[in-house]
């Protein structure tokens, strides 16, 4: 982990962010600025800068991720109505905080 990355403060609990949902992989929770009504992040516990820094050892974080989005989609009745996911990239595909995180939104 990173100590100063805000994602992995978060992680350790160290802000009073609630979570949607934890394992030992990850923890999903609400974006603090949403875009949708429906706006949350799918973080990994494991500190993983960008999609750019990823390494084959990070396929089953990153297939969890992806494979845990439909449940999440489910739980907030927007499966059906669609939803969309992102990876954001660098700085110039739109990443502001440098740790991994899928966006669910819908609405």
């Amino acid at each position: 982990m990173d100590q100063d990355c805000l994602f992995c403060k978060i992680v350790r609990g160290e802000t009073d962010t609630r979570f949607i949902y934890e394992d030992d992989t990850l923890v999903v929770f609400k974006d603090k600025y949403p875009h949708r009504p429906v706006h949350l992040l799918i973080v990994p516990k494991t500190h993983i800068r960008s999609i750019n820094d990823l390494k084959p050892e990070h396929q089953d974080i990153v297939a969890k991720m992806i494979f845990k989005a439909p449940d999440i989609a489910r739980n907030f009745k927007v499966d059906q109505e669609g939803y969309k996911l992102l990876f954001n990239v660098e700085r110039g595909g739109g990443q502001i905080i440098f740790h991994l995180h899928l966006h669910l939104m819908s609405g």
